[in-house]
């Protein structure tokens, strides 16, 4: 298998995990890397100074692995390779992460862009990790973008790996704004044009029209969330029309609000719409960070929760972690496996990046199922 630049795709990410779920341990050992590649990462290269330092702390550990000496020199090759192939920037795909899996002794170097990694790492084991990957589209759902104006509304369905324009809401009796506003209007002394007589009931009729149509896209709403369940809406429009719709929906579709948007709804792309999306999603999680920081600090006295790397980790083993927090800018190798692990537990994994909720956790932080 060779590694080529892609872009994100649900077809490729499900046809590598059942290939590389059928890998048997062996004389040999995968390397599986998960690389974040946000805006920030990019910049200046910060994501090959990362993947720098991991590389040399998985050779570093090498010597404390029971591999036989050629096995040793197959690793090294296998992390040769996997720098030299993020030492070329035009391998990155145009995605916010990246995962990579390479064995030499399987013929195995591939590639797969993902619109979500938790966190970089670099790992070695005697099988590829693909359990981030498997847990990838469960945890991202699907996002409802609603973008409107007062002549109608366009859906967009948002999901780990597509955008998907679903059918338009038309308004039922949009006016036009030439009977008033046109060359028919009266003319007043010195030559200055007013308003029509009938201008009051104009735009009274114009505000109801609206309400009609943001009442008509909020049951439209609504019908879809009941089809497919969603994790996420967004609402879109030219100023305040995106947000007009709000007070429409559903009480059930409240909670499920990322956010509002200034999009275009006659000129805005798919890829505009995706992009709007994921930004506000990931400001949605910086928010979790802070509440689950918040609940781990409140749970500590309670019985609740567990801070600190050894704590989490013996809840881990227990089976207590209901959420696990890792901090995403601690490089500690427990950190890794313990994300592995809380993924093999179907744990919830919170990846910490807001500098609030960092100070929080130490390394690894744990809200648990249940007190000892």
């Amino acid at each position: 298998m060779t590694a080529v630049p892609v872009v994100p795709s649900e077809h490729a990410v499900r046809d590598a995990i059942e290939r590389l779920s059928r890998v048997e341990p062996g004389p040999f050992q995968v390397l599986s890397c998960y690389l974040k590649l946000e805006p920030r990462d990019k910049e200046r290269g910060k994501y090959l100074i990362k993947m720098k330092n991991r590389v040399k702390r998985v050779e570093s550990d090498l010597a404390r692995r029971a591999l036989d000496h050629a096995q040793r020199e197959e690793v090294a090759a296998d992390l040769a390779r996997v720098l030299h192939y993020f030492e070329d920037p035009t391998h990155l795909p145009p995605a916010r992460g990246i995962a990579l899996f390479a064995c030499g002794k399987l013929n195995l170097f591939q590639a797969l862009a993902l619109p979500h990694v938790h966190r970089s790492r670099l790992a070695l084991a005697p099988v590829p990790l693909i359990r981030e990957l498997v847990a990838l589209e469960e945890e991202f759902g699907t996002i409802l973008v609603a973008a409107c104006d007062r002549t109608g509304a366009r859906f967009f369905e948002v999901t780990a790996f597509d955008v998907v324009e679903l059918p338009a809401v038309a308004a039922l009796d949009a006016s036009r704004g030439g009977k008033f506003h046109g060359s028919g209007q009266a003319i007043a002394r010195a030559g200055v044009h007013v308003g029509s007589a009938g201008e009051h009931n104009y735009h009274m009729r114009m505000r109801a029209e609206k309400q009609r149509l943001y009442a008509q896209v909020a049951d439209r709403v609504f019908q879809i969330h009941t089809q497919r369940p969603l994790a996420g809406l967004v609402a879109a429009g030219i100023g305040v029309d995106g947000a007009a719709l709000l007070p429409h929906l559903h009480s059930y579709l409240h909670d499920l609000v990322l956010g509002v948007v200034r999009l275009n709804p006659k000129r805005v792309t798919p890829a505009e719409v995706r992009e709007a999306a994921l930004l506000l999603r990931e400001e949605r999680e910086r928010a979790w960070e802070r509440t689950h920081a918040e609940a781990v600090r409140e749970g500590l006295g309670s019985g609740w929760a567990v801070n600190g790397v050894e704590p989490s980790l013996k809840a881990l083993q227990r089976g207590q972690v209901r959420t696990l927090l890792a901090d995403g800018q601690d490089d500690d190798q427990r950190i890794d496996d313990a994300v592995e692990d809380a993924f093999a537990q179907r744990v919830q994994v919170d990846v910490v990046y807001d500098e609030r909720a960092r100070k929080v956790v130490d390394g690894l932080a744990g809200l648990l199922r249940f007190r000892r």
